[in-house]
């Protein structure tokens, strides 16, 4: 019988099943499946892939985009031809007894293989009948079937000779009558989505977008409001319900929220409300960054400006001009931490909202960005769990395709656009304009699960990687990889910092430029000058600079003063309450620096190095302060979930350019400060820190002067004295740096002591910015400082510093995966099992979660300290319930809680919710405040207590 045949009325056999529902003991035969996720393919290639993606796949097939959509959707089709198998008809009885007598007579031994082995091993003799060349790794036959084998998230190893020759698959996978089936619906399929020869090549970057797509539209087919009212109402034939399965693809890939929508253009000021004009910086870029891209392509940008000078419009009118001239739409936004996250998803959520478009889905991905208020409002389930903390995924696992997964139920939009399907899971990657944090990228170039998916949510839009000068040497080499493959997917990108020295911004500028395929780069430096910006196009790698006179008419426009004041102090922890403390103690100096604020009002900030400063601080700060307490505000990371978002929001609200401002406020805080609050604020004391860190502090110095009309500085500010950041200076008896205990694994002990050695000559005459900026930044940060040499001291710790950048670069290499030129076989992308679990975007263990907890006197445990909210152990828990549960969990190492007893294990129903699986109990005793010394609680070395006012207390046992 031939393929027209097949396509009509009884022409193929229909009773293979695909989906089985145990609920209903629905079935739904597996060639419906495989009509519907190439349907969805389809779709996708025309409403979800943008031009330059398409692009890349088409050059990589070495064929016209109308010819590779064909090959792309009937390779989508194929992913599951691994289940026209005995192992697999076998796995649900009441769905085997429909095969037909020929097949079941013809099973022979089951041998038990997963359908996404199987489907590569069976395809790559299917597709070499059907013109694939078959020869190494890199022949098109064996990576068109890795890309099968490749859809639940690996790319697997594939033995020609072995596991994978035509003998091997003859007896392991049915008899002739199994083989003549598989052969029969890969020639309909290859009839149905209109293929009409062979690619002459398949390239890596082609094949990891195209699994990638072939998992989103297994995703959308696989939902069970997909299928099952298909399998009620079933068609005739192949051919009318491929014809029935568009109709349908159109319109689910809609209703989920991925087909693409254009922004419509609008005035500067509509799309960036409260700006009255851009900048000479960002005139410049509108005006000559438009014709460089038009004429050359996509490529690399960078843009190093003063804080709070608007890098963030700047990136976007960047993105606007590489999404209209490159064939990219949308913006994904990385930034180091949550609460820059936060923060950046309502930028970019107003932005989006500004165009007035129908639909604007724009999502915020990272741990716990369900406890965001803007981006909440929705249910929390399994599958809602961010990418790092998803279901686990073991070597084995087959994951069946979820085939009692109970995907199917619908939520409406809520406050931020998508729906509950885009929010759910690594499918908010996917969404058109995503803020998420840096580490959900990285995991793009790691060997894990469904990585394919995440490079294909990562190209096709502007990728924007916001305070690129954050990372460590750990993170930096994973950004480096990443960038190289986002220029061989052509995507452009936008690098934002306020404080990096050119040498970290030309190599990573190198490593985008060498993914393009650009070489004999490694003497051209790429340094934007500062204030300013760059353009690397892909075509050629040349530089293209912010004219001079532009540079020199925003320099001028913001130059500002400030001065830095050194205060050497003596460092001593406060110990226990009520401890006097002496005169040039660190805490009695911070005192001093803010009486002007604590008298006659204003708003000031305390940065600290660690937590335990910040509370020892405020708590300190408490006992003096005569005001009203809500003007005492702290805020660090060792608080509940809620009460820090909170806690953050409210200063953004008060301390921002809106307002309105407070008469007075004093915040105490940590590092939090430096990527996470757009605040103004009249003082500030900061522990010493490295020359990058002091600069971002001093941008929220006096941040909003030149913005501001209506808004009045409290009296003791003078207009024109430069506003002043003290920085605390710890020193021993002989007036030598003294660095306490823990400070040195914040920031190399190198890096602090050569800021401390530059701090005398910095108080001389007022630090002029931004023109003094990028001289401080390279003195200490870049490869050119020579403050190793000063001393024999310094010496060994320049060269410890070195060190352990060394053996962290080495951490770091050993599971990044291989540039996309040096992948032969597409397993390499997988060569190592490495959970989304285990992968580390940062040096350290992941961090574990507590939830401060009480304990009643007959042992109940409760969320409050009234007892009157038990904690929640239910199979199925709420959305209330899970919320409640956690926006009351602290972040800490894991080194803490490693010797954690049976005590402070959750409930076991717990262990089943992927956002609560590696949450343990901090109990608390319900007991008097006479014997609150008592309270902490003991995990091995280490002691740890919830404080209703400063958060987690932590204490190591010597």
């Amino acid at each position: 019988m031939g393929v027209l045949e097949d396509a009509r009325y009884e022409g193929v056999d229909l009773r293979p099943w695909g989906k089985f529902d145990r609920t209903t003991r629905m079935v739904y035969s597996l060639l419906f499946h495989l009509i519907d996720v190439g349907a969805v393919a389809g779709v996708l290639w025309d409403r979800f892939l943008t031009s330059s993606q398409r692009e890349v796949i088409s050059a990589g097939l070495g064929m016209s985009q109308e010819r590779a959509r064909s090959l792309v959707s009937f390779l989508a089709a194929m992913h599951d031809i691994g289940k026209l198998i005995p192992y697999f008809q076998s796995l649900e009885r009441a769905a085997q007894m429909r095969l037909g007598e020929g097949l079941l007579a013809d099973t022979g031994r089951v041998v038990e293989v997963p359908h996404a082995r199987a489907a590569m091993h069976a395809g790559l003799h299917l597709l070499g009948e059907l013109g694939f060349e078959l020869g190494g790794n890199d022949s098109p036959a064996v990576r068109a079937a890795q890309c099968l084998g490749g859809h639940h998230g690996r790319f697997l190893q594939l033995d020609v000779d072995g596991a994978a020759s035509a003998h091997r698959v003859q007896t392991t996978f049915g008899g002739p009558v199994w083989q003549d089936l598989r052969r029969r619906y890969t020639r309909l399929l290859w009839h149905l989505f209109g293929v009409d020869e062979a690619p002459e090549r398949v390239s890596v970057e082609a094949a990891v977008l195209i699994t990638g797509l072939t998992m989103v539209a297994d995703r959308v087919a696989s939902q069970r409001r997909y299928w099952v009212p298909n399998a009620h109402t079933s068609s005739f034939g192949a051919a009318e319900h491929h014809s029935h399965a568009r109709r349908q693809a159109e319109e689910e890939v809609e209703r989920l929220g991925l087909a693409r929508f254009p922004l419509d253009r609008v005035p500067f000021t509509t799309a960036h409300p409260g700006l009255v004009e851009p900048n000479a910086l960002q005139a410049s870029v509108m005006q000559e960054l438009p014709h460089l891209v038009a004429g050359r392509g996509s490529g690399i940008a960078v843009v190093t400006d003063a804080m709070g000078a608007g890098k963030t419009v700047t990136a976007l009118e960047m993105a606007r001009i590489f999404n209209e001239y490159c064939g990219t739409q949308g913006v994904m936004w990385l930034l180091p931490s949550t609460a820059a996250a936060d923060q950046a998803y309502e930028v970019l959520d107003r932005y989006v909202r500004a165009h007035r478009p129908e639909y604007s889905p724009v999502t915020l991905v990272h741990h716990h960005s369900d406890l965001n208020e803007a981006y909440t409002q929705r249910r929390l389930s399994p599958e809602d769990a961010s990418v790092l903390d998803g279901p686990p995924d073991g070597p084995f696992a087959d994951d069946q395709n979820s085939l009692s997964a109970d995907d199917e139920t619908e939520y409406g939009p809520g406050a931020a656009g998508p729906d509950r399907w885009l929010r759910g899971r690594d499918n908010a990657l996917l969404a058109q304009y995503t803020v998420t944090t840096i580490d959900q990228a990285q995991m793009a170039v790691l060997p894990v699960r469904h990585s394919a998916l995440r490079m294909l949510a990562l190209s096709g839009r502007t990728v924007v990687v916001d305070e690129a000068h954050a990372l460590d040497a750990f993170s930096q080499l994973q950004l480096l990889r990443l960038l190289h493959w986002l220029g061989a997917l052509n995507s452009p990108v936008v690098l934002l910092s306020a404080t990096m020295p050119a040498s970290t911004t030309t190599e990573l500028v190198r490593a985008y430029l060498s993914g393009a395929g650009r070489t004999g780069l490694h003497s051209v430096p790429f340094a934007p000058g500062y204030p300013g910006w760059l353009f690397a196009d892909a075509a050629t790698g040349n530089a293209h600079l912010m004219p001079e006179p532009a540079q020199d008419q925003h320099r001028a426009a913001q130059r500002r003063t400030a001065r830095i004041r050194t205060r050497p102090v003596t460092y001593r922890r406060l110990g226990q309450t009520g401890r006097s403390v002496d005169a040039g103690e660190r805490l009695a100096v911070i005192a001093d620096t803010l009486q002007p604020v604590i008298h006659h009002g204003g708003c000031a900030a305390v940065v600290c190095a660690t937590v335990a400063d910040a509370q020892d601080t405020y708590a300190y700060l408490r006992s003096i302060w005569t005001g009203p307490a809500h003007d005492l505000v702290l805020v660090h990371s060792r608080v509940g979930e809620r009460r820090r978002q909170n806690t953050l929001a409210d200063l953004r609200r008060e301390l921002g350019p809106a307002g309105p401002r407070p008469l007075r406020r004093v915040v105490v805080t940590t590092s939090l400060l430096d990527m996470s609050l757009d605040i103004d604020v009249d003082v500030m004391v900061s522990d010493l820190a490295s020359a990058a860190r002091l600069l971002q502090r001093l941008g929220r110095l006096g941040r909003f002067t030149r913005r501001w009309a209506d808004q009045s500085r409290p009296v003791w500010w003078a207009a024109d004295n430069s506003p002043t950041l003290t920085v605390l200076h710890p020193v021993n008896s002989r007036g030598e740096t003294s660095l306490p205990p823990g400070w040195g694994t914040i920031e190399p002990p190198a890096t602090l002591h050569e800021t401390a050695r530059l701090l005398p000559q910095l108080e001389k005459t007022p630090l002029v910015v931004p023109d003094d900026v990028q001289a401080l930044v390279e003195q200490v940060h870049g490869v050119t400082s020579g403050f190793a040499a000063e001393t024999a001291r310094l010496q060994r710790m320049a060269a410890a510093h070195r060190g352990r950048t060394s053996r962290l670069q080495q951490l770091s290499a050993l599971h990044l995966v291989p540039p996309s030129k040096r992948v032969s076989s597409l397993a390499d992308l997988h060569r190592q099992y490495l959970t989304t679990a285990q992968a580390a975007t940062r040096p350290g263990a992941l961090p574990r979660r507590l939830l401060p907890c009480y304990r009643t006197a007959d042992g109940v445990l409760t969320l409050d300290a009234a007892g009157l909210v038990p904690l929640p152990d239910q199979e199925h828990l709420s959305p209330r319930h899970l919320r409640s549960i956690l926006e009351h969990t602290v972040p800490v190492p894991a080194a803490w809680a490693a010797r954690a007893s049976a005590r402070h294990q959750p409930p076991a129903s717990w262990k089943q919710h992927p956002l609560l699986t590696d949450t343990l109990l901090l109990p608390t005793q319900q007991i008097t405040r006479e014997s609150e010394c008592e309270r902490s609680e003991q995990f091995g070395h280490h002691w740890l207590r919830m404080d209703d006012e400063l958060g987690l207390l932590h204490h190591k046992q010597q």
